[in-house]
């Protein structure tokens, strides 16, 4: 089970992540994580490019390792990346040090001080060090591409309902996700663009927002 959208109240619990940015603009943040994959990763950046679109792609290091030439495309084409671990590892039942180990193997490919969980799961301790170094990067979207049980229109309709100014939204670029994905991806790109929305990676300008407004309550 899991949720569409992050309630502001599990926001709150953990006001040290970065759920979503606080602004008034119409701006989205995509991100994608558990690539590069050469059959898909190649794809979404394709469908970014016409509306001059940059996502933030967390990599999974065994990924990066196997595909550097994708991985080094993100990069070229001015994308954003951060670290999801080097094995998309579970932090829920794995040892600490075993975790940590996990993503300092990834932070040797993938040089980024942002980090998304996988799963979204963290240990408090495993939280706790890992804030010391990464800035830890949530969402306050899910789309629901990677599960098999919800139709691809369902899948839009997370994502075209849900999101808001300011919205973190997840896809996944990995085989499993990309049927949905192929569906979902260029309707939510062409919906709100013809909503005047822009379409920015994660950086400097999107945390200085955050940590100025990281406590106000937004809608």
């Amino acid at each position: 089970m899991y949720l569409v959208k992050t309630p502001k109240f599990i926001q709150n619990l953990f006001p040290n992540f970065y759920w979503k940015a606080p602004t008034d603009e119409k701006i989205l943040y995509l991100t994608f994580d558990d690539g590069p994959i050469p059959e898909v990763t190649p794809w979404v950046l394709e469908q970014l490019k016409p509306y001059h679109a940059k996502g933030t792609f967390f990599c999974v290091g065994d990924n990066v390792r196997k595909h550097p030439e994708v991985f080094e495309q993100v990069l070229a084409e001015g994308h954003a990346i951060g670290n999801h671990t080097y094995n998309h590892v579970n932090g829920w039942g794995t040892d600490n040090i075993k975790y940590f180990h996990n993503v300092r193997n990834c932070a040797r490919l993938v040089k980024s001080d942002l980090f998304r969980p996988p799963y979204g799961r963290l240990m408090p301790k495993q939280a706790q060090f890992l804030q010391r170094h990464y800035k830890i990067i949530m969402w306050d979207v899910l789309s629901g591409d990677f599960d098999p049980e919800i139709s691809k229109d369902k899948c839009l309709h997370n994502v075209i309902s849900k999101a808001r100014k300011g919205s973190i939204i997840v896809f996944h670029d990995s085989i499993k996700a990309f049927e949905k994905l192929q569906y979902v991806l260029p309707k939510v790109l062409k919906h709100f663009h013809a909503e005047g929305y822009q379409f920015r990676a994660l950086e400097a300008e999107a945390f200085q927002q955050m940590k100025r407004r990281r406590y106000v309550k937004t809608a």
